[in-house]
């Protein structure tokens, strides 16, 4: 196993890998987010499933955390590499005519998208598990009612904040238009149907990231 992560392209695979899994949560995520738009009850159903079921919380979350570190972490590896291996050739080459701006600066987008992890992780994550086992409050009730919708709104009260997410998604948006493709590459993509990728692709960028960012706004203007 050990020679395969030290390979190039057992750690491309390993990238794609983490990549596919962090874009399947995405779409869980969104889809769970968006119902907030709609239903204060059945957006508070489901973040209570999902905040106590067991399977959740001790066997999805864990490996979520880990698949992010992990795709970061290898990101950084394979850049740095990446440099080492072009060296002075690299200085030499016109890397405009090659690619694209977003696949030369994918590291940067990446530590923005970073932040933007530890910031949501500050909002949500952090104090949902000080309530959960910390305080030993596992009911998820506040006044009377369920309590996970009025904390998502009260999140996008500050306009900086809100901000900060439409920055965030919109710099995901980029980082996703060139890894969506770049993943199916990894694994083997054929020439034939990399036009049919990248169409899926671009969309998804696109799709996605817009969910997220008209579900911060809804909310910011509704308050």
């Amino acid at each position: 196993m050990s020679g395969f992560f030290k390979s190039s392209i057992g750690r491309k695979v390993a990238m794609a890998l983490s990549a596919f899994f962090l874009m399947f949560f995405l779409i869980i995520h969104l889809a769970v987010n968006i119902t907030s738009l709609f239903s204060e009850d059945v957006f508070n159903e489901l973040s209570h499933f999902m905040g106590t079921n067991p399977l959740v919380q001790f066997g999805l979350q864990p490996v979520l955390i880990f698949g992010v570190v992990f795709h970061f972490l290898m990101g950084f590896v394979l850049e740095i590499r990446n440099k080492k291996a072009n060296g002075v050739a690299y200085a030499k080459n016109n890397g405009a005519a090659n690619s694209t701006w977003m696949s030369r600066n994918m590291i940067y987008s990446g530590l923005v998208i970073l932040a933007f992890i530890v910031l949501h992780f500050i909002d949500f994550w952090f104090p949902e598990i000080n309530t959960k086992y910390i305080q030993g409050d596992m009911s998820g009730m506040h006044d009377g009612g369920f309590r996970y919708f009025h904390e998502l709104v009260e999140k996008f009260h500050n306009p900086l904040r809100v901000g900060a997410y439409v920055v965030a998604f919109i710099l995901l948006g980029l980082h996703l238009a060139h890894g969506f493709t770049s993943a199916f590459q990894s694994m083997g993509l054929t020439a034939g149907r990399k036009k049919n990728m990248q169409t899926f692709g671009k969309l998804y960028s696109i799709i996605i990231p817009l969910g997220f960012i008209i579900i911060a706004l809804v909310h910011h203007f509704n308050h």
